[in-house]
């Protein structure tokens, strides 16, 4: 029998933690609760969670700086924010510091189960996509190339510290060169699922994130480019 996936839900608001651990142990997950940032953090450590329901206003440390801790440490394991503010910067950083997506409270329970379920077989499938990948080395571009094994990226030789949405942005592109998707085409390809309310702008932050670690000048990429009313596309010079 599969071992269940393990959620750690790291919120101080009693209430709330119930809720989502009734909800996510009633869809088959296990649950870790932490109700303050630093028990959060020694969790998402101790724990080894599939997936982390992170709320941004914690005790004794907030959940940005959770979040900031981990990926700093190399951690990829997936993370979704929530936060009760529908401000976009909170969205943006949340994106910026490694998230993988965020949820606004008061969220649907149907909707953030299915993006935890969403998250975590990304996460599972990942693996597998790259042991059976035809060349663990696949040269991208002049300079820029993807190791599937590793899940690391070159430019000009030197190693890319991408975060794993990043990465799989990127793969996703580099395997279609010069098709355009919609953000609601990547939605769907790479995050996993539909398009929901402003959620596309998560598309939008993590490619320019993706652009200026990628590209020699971001304001000018010559990569991942933009067509106007239509979406993005990963450039390869036509024979």
């Amino acid at each position: 029998m599969e071992a269940k996936k393990k959620v750690l839900i790291v919120e101080d608001e009693k209430n709330i933690v119930d809720i989502l651990r009734f909800n996510l142990q009633r869809t088959g997950y296990e649950t870790v609760e932490a109700y303050d940032g630093e028990d959060g953090l020694a969790k998402a450590i101790g724990e080894n969670p599939d997936l982390i329901l992170l709320d941004v206003m914690l005790p004794k440390m907030l959940g940005f700086d959770v979040c900031k801790t981990l990926r700093s440490q190399g951690n990829n394991v997936p993370v979704i924010i929530l936060t009760a503010r529908e401000e976009e910067s909170d969205k943006v950083l949340g994106l910026e510091i490694g998230a993988d997506d965020y949820i606004t409270k008061p969220f649907s329970m149907r909707e953030l189960i299915a993006r935890v379920g969403a998250n975590i077989r990304r996460t599972a499938m990942a693996a597998p996509a790259a042991a059976t990948a035809a060349a663990s080395a696949m040269r991208v571009a002049d300079d820029l190339s993807i190791n599937t094994d590793s899940h690391q990226v070159f430019r000009a030789g030197k190693a890319i510290d991408l975060t794993q949405r990043e990465y799989e942005l990127l793969t996703f592109l580099a395997s279609h060169p010069n098709k355009v998707y919609s953000r609601i085409d990547l939605m769907e390809q790479v995050w996993n699922y539909g398009y929901v309310g402003d959620d596309a702008r998560a598309v939008d932050v993590t490619v320019r994130r993706l652009r200026e670690k990628i590209e020699a000048d971001p304001a000018s990429p010559i990569y991942i480019l933009t067509r106007r009313g239509a979406g993005y596309y990963f450039s390869v010079a036509q024979a």
